[in-house]
């Protein structure tokens, strides 16, 4: 996707997000929550003063889980093409590793118990006196 291009929701998610994560939204937030409490008593804490709160509330959450998980997503794959260029740009490193979210299951715990083992060898032989630096494999 172009970047002149980005969709409104990607704009707005990020937009919403910066501005729903500041100091002073909270307050604003707790604030609410503190006059709601002290309207009670006018309102007799009927039914209705406590459904105002709840279904505010569960609007807000529901809308917010969404623009958290975009916020989560994007900053997931920024820091996924991030790995993938010190993996790719670092000399000894092993290519096959670019990419590795995309794998399968099977394949990515094949991947895991390989570096397990290795960290299993290198820490025996830290135990041993030897030096945990550089690449065991080259």
């Amino acid at each position: 996707m172009d970047d002149s291009k980005s969709s409104w929701y990607s704009r707005f998610a990020k937009v919403a997000a910066r501005f729903c994560g500041r100091p002073h939204v909270f307050t604003i937030a707790a604030a609410l929550i503190v006059v709601w409490i002290v309207s009670g008593p006018l309102f007799g804490f009927s039914d209705t003063w406590q459904l105002v709160i709840n279904t505010g509330t569960t609007i807000v959450t529901f809308l917010m889980v969404f623009l958290i998980q975009n916020t989560q997503n994007r900053d997931t794959e920024a820091m996924q093409v991030k790995l993938d260029e010190l993996i790719r740009a670092t000399k000894g490193a092993h290519n096959a590793l670019l990419d590795l979210e995309e794998l399968e299951e099977d394949k990515l715990e094949a991947f895991r118990r390989r570096y397990q083992a290795l960290a299993k060898q290198a820490r025996g032989e830290i135990d041993l006196g030897a030096v945990d630096t550089d690449c065991p494999e080259a």
